[in-house]
């Protein structure tokens, strides 16, 4: 089935296999087990309610500075762990929380180091964190809050909350600032290397990013509209198709970074009839948000798994998900693979390319989540059968060293 499924001969294998995630060809990436939580509602358990109904859960995990942050929407609260699994801190509704342990050692003066703050989360999701410990929550308003978009025909459902470095609600931030209106769904939101605030929606294949200034104010605002996006197989005879896979900003640039898969159509030689679509590439590029235009694309190798028949080997190639940018100017790609997760880093200037294996048994995971941090330490929350275990991998110190060879 034409190029990207295809017969090849053993000896073509040793060359495919160098790029993809294969049990002998691909180092392996040293996991580091670094604690679980156990379920129920105590302050530093995770209450995910029916295990059941895993397409239900919607619990964040971000990792800044060594410090976890989990957004546990089932429950409607927050907590903040070190890397030892210790409760620093906790923001619970109270509807659906008892009341902290850790509010009741605060009162007695007894535990000022740790702190619970109470705020009446109608449905969190993604979390950022600055470098003063701000938090920041994107929070769904219930349906009475919600505005309509009558231009776009949707409905406008979710804001960001801010707390400060102690716990304390500040404000919400909606399209134009402070108290401004909500938003359309939410992506995901950063913090940048100069503590503002970026907020990346979605309509459809169009996206909208946000910049705030440090006081909460709009700054700027970037649409990337699907009908704009280049596409370098319009000028071939058949039919083509892409796909925006994610939207991300730079640190400390001026620049977004958007993947955009590329697909074709797909004509069987027989009845020269369209039976499918193929993948052909994936490519990311950077957006200058001042001048918003496009620049020059990097090609991302896709993930490429071999399948052995006899003395020849059946190949196929899918593209890989986007899941950041670091600090150093990175751009980190994942794919879940039978053996568990296949990680490529490229650098951005395109000079290096390292790829390695992740251990992680999806089998016997629930539903996971997981975060990139800017430094390039990859953190994830795994949901088991009988508790929840955090673990990273420190893709920083394999940068480190192959920068330095």
């Amino acid at each position: 089935m034409k190029k990207y499924i295809r017969f090849i001969f053993v000896f073509i294998f040793t060359v495919i296999s160098f790029i993809s995630c294969s049990k002998n060809k691909v180092s392996e990436l040293e996991r580091v087990n670094l604690f679980s939580l156990n379920y129920g509602n105590f302050d530093d358990e995770l209450n995910l309610f029916d295990l059941s109904n895993i397409g239900e859960i919607n619990t964040k995990l971000i990792m800044s500075d060594g410090f976890f942050y989990i957004s546990n929407s089932e429950a409607k609260k927050i907590i903040k762990l070190n890397s030892y699994g210790d409760l620093l801190s906790i923001f619970y509704n109270d509807e659906t929380n008892p009341h902290p342990f850790i509010a009741d050692k605060n009162e007695n003066g007894k535990n000022a180091t740790r702190t619970a703050t109470y705020y009446p989360f109608n449905e969190i999701s993604y979390l950022a964190v600055d470098s003063l410990k701000n938090l920041f929550v994107v929070e769904k308003l219930p349906s009475e809050r919600c505005e309509f978009d009558s231009k776009l025909n949707i409905s406008l459902s979710q804001v960001v909350l801010r707390f400060d470095t102690n716990g304390n609600f500040i404000d919400y931030i909606g399209q134009e600032g402070p108290g401004g209106m909500p938003f359309p769904f939410i992506k995901n939101i950063f913090v940048m290397k100069n503590g503002e605030l970026v907020v990346v929606t979605s309509v459809g294949q169009s996206y909208t990013v946000y910049y705030y200034k440090t006081s909460g104010y709009l700054q700027k605002k970037v649409i990337i509209k699907s009908e704009n996006i280049p596409n370098p197989y319009l000028a071939e005879d058949k039919d083509s198709y892409f796909s925006i896979g994610a939207v991300y900003p730079s640190y400390d640039l001026k620049l977004l970074y958007m993947k955009v898969d590329y697909y074709t159509s797909f004509i069987d030689d027989s009845t020269h009839v369209m039976s499918g679509i193929d993948y052909e590439s994936t490519q990311v590029y950077p957006l200058d948000i001042e001048t918003s235009s496009y620049g020059e694309p990097f090609i991302i190798p896709p993930y490429t798994e071999q399948l052995s028949q006899g003395f020849s080997v059946l190949s196929y190639e899918m593209p890989y998900d986007f899941i950041g940018v670091t600090e150093n100017n990175w751009m980190f790609f994942m794919v879940s693979t039978d053996e568990g997760l296949c990680i490529q880093m490229i650098q951005c200037d395109g000079q290096r390319n390292i790829t390695r294996k992740l251990d992680f048994n999806r089998q016997e995971s629930l539903y996971y989540s997981i975060n990139l941090d800017n430094t390039g330490i990859i953190s994830l929350l795994s949901v088991e059968k009988d508790k929840a275990s955090i673990a990273w991998w420190r893709t920083d110190s394999l940068i480190m060293s192959v920068l330095k060879n």
